[in-house]
């Protein structure tokens, strides 16, 4: 028997048509079945590479929120400080988690969906999210606009605090009270980010 490929294209088609049945639909009440005929593949396409629905959007999430930290790291810019550049993507990162559709669908029909990795473990999501920190608190270090300490725990400790604004902050705001703005608290974001980090 031929072995499947699944090649990146092919990925990328099933990931759109899941994201299309989650926003249409929610999590809870989207299935393989649906995922396969948006995406115009069999069924069995779908169960030789992800057993549920859970799976599958597991690495949606993944795709799109990935997609989203690169858009928003700003380019090398020479003479820019590296500060200056990873807290401008922080910050323009949560805006952006907090405006993205899915997000805003998980977040207000399928909360529980974000648990394990808020509880319990972090994701892929997450580990990438690490990595890309890491690398820019390292170039930090290197230019001297990064205050120096063990880069595992300065991009964990970011990581918790981004990730905290992303997932609580509409707790938090009163958008009859322009001091409690999500712009306003994203500025706050951003004083707390240059402070942390400031050598």
């Amino acid at each position: 028997m031929t072995p499947i490929r699944h090649n990146h294209a092919d990925q990328d088609a099933v990931l759109d048509a899941a994201r299309d049945c989650v926003l249409a639909v929610g999590v809870r009440r989207t299935t393989l079945t649906d995922v396969a005929r948006r995406a115009g593949v069999s069924r069995m396409t779908l169960y030789r590479r992800w057993p549920d629905v859970r799976s599958l959007v597991g690495d949606l999430m993944t795709r799109e929120w990935i997609s989203v930290a690169v858009a928003t790291m700003p380019a090398v810019v020479a003479g820019t400080p590296t500060r200056t550049r990873l807290v401008d993507g922080l910050v323009a990162g949560v805006g952006a988690f907090r405006a993205h559709p899915l997000f805003h669908k998980i977040l207000d029909v399928d909360p529980e969906l974000l648990l394990p990795y808020v509880l319990d473990r972090r994701g892929a999501s997450q580990e990438a999210l690490l990595g890309l920190i890491t690398a820019a608190l390292a170039e930090g270090h290197a230019d001297g606009s990064v205050r120096k300490e063990h880069t595992d725990l300065q991009a964990r400790a970011l990581l918790l605090v981004v990730q905290s604004f992303t997932l609580s902050l509409r707790t938090m705001t009163d958008e009859a009270d322009p001091r409690l703005t999500d712009a306003a608290f994203l500025e706050e974001l951003r004083t707390l980010l240059e402070r942390i980090l400031t050598p």
